[in-house]
């Protein structure tokens, strides 16, 4: 089955082309089924590349998604046009009037990893989000500082400067393989990683109510399971297209940054050559397994949602 996509939305004609099944909310209305419904909180400046890599992956599965696109309320985006966000998002604000209901609730990243999180200048109405999947959505999934957000807002768990920033395809063991979210998993995998912070297995082990499913020797933990906040935590980028690190280390190098080469990312380190996406299958494996753990458990009356 597809994901719901506005006519008008990017995504749909890329995904299109690409071969993912996709479908406009006029034909979704008339299938006779309970869509899943699925909100990507998007705190990255690129919006439309984001959308793109997460549709892709959770509109990969044979379940029919309800996609809908949500901004906080008052931080405009400066990297996206106006009348996209205006066309596309709605704010939380919005969201958090109608009382609505999600199945599922991807919160991005953000790159402000640096900053103390109550220096946020949204961090306020971001407490607010988590409190409200509490009681709105069936299950959360935070990615790499929307994560690491989420741990602390939860349960305190620190994130720690890096001295030097965690950069390329790092090799991650898989820890849970009786997991339903890892199922179909390799013993161990490449995970893209780019982050200025950690979170530390040491930290992760002294609460006791978080579960490390995936982890790296070199950088550390990476996927978190919550099961008490029906949650899940990942660090690290499984949602990255193949040329995404690359255009951050060109990006950087264009702009005089004192930058490394990605690790384990170009073939023979060579920046002249296309790299290989080596986490594409696992990454399609995670979210649809998440995806597939939602429609085994969420409820079919919605109102039900967070009872």
């Amino acid at each position: 089955m597809p994901i719901t996509l506005p006519n008008d939305l990017p995504a749909y004609d890329i995904l299109s082309n690409e071969g993912v099944m996709v479908m406009s909310p006029g034909r979704a209305a008339t299938q006779d089924i309970r869509p899943l419904r699925i909100g990507l909180l998007n705190l990255m400046p690129k919006k439309i590349q984001t959308e793109n890599q997460f549709a892709r992956l959770i509109g990969a599965t044979p379940l029919q998604i309800d996609f809908q696109l949500i901004r906080m309320s008052d931080h405009d985006s400066r990297n996206t046009a106006a009348d996209h966000m205006q066309s596309f998002y709605r704010r939380f604000c919005d969201v958090e009037a109608t009382g609505e209901k999600f199945d599922g609730l991807i919160i991005t990243g953000a790159p402000i990893e640096q900053l103390p999180f109550e220096e946020v200048t949204y961090w306020d109405e971001l407490t607010r989000v988590f409190d409200w999947t509490q009681t709105h959505v069936h299950s959360t999934f935070g990615v790499c500082w929307g994560a690491m957000a989420m741990a602390w807002h939860f349960h305190g768990l620190p994130k720690h400067d890096l001295s030097v920033k965690a950069f390329g395809c790092y090799r991650h063991e898989n820890r849970a393989p009786s997991s339903p979210y890892l199922r179909g998993f390799s013993d161990d995998l490449l995970i893209p990683v780019s982050r200025w912070t950690e979170v530390r297995a040491q930290d992760v082990a002294a609460i006791p109510a978080l579960d490390t499913l995936l982890a790296s020797d070199e950088v550390g933990p990476c996927l978190l399971q919550d099961s008490g906040h029906r949650a899940l935590y990942v660090f690290n980028h499984f949602e990255y297209d193949s040329t995404t690190l690359k255009e951050e280390y060109d990006r950087d190098v264009a702009s005089g940054k004192g930058i490394a080469l990605p690790v384990n990312y170009y073939p023979d380190d060579d920046p002249t050559r296309m790299p290989a996406n080596r986490w594409r299958s696992h990454a399609h494996l995670l979210y649809g397994n998440w995806v597939n753990e939602i429609y085994q458990t969420t409820e079919f009356d919605m109102a039900r949602i967070g009872s």
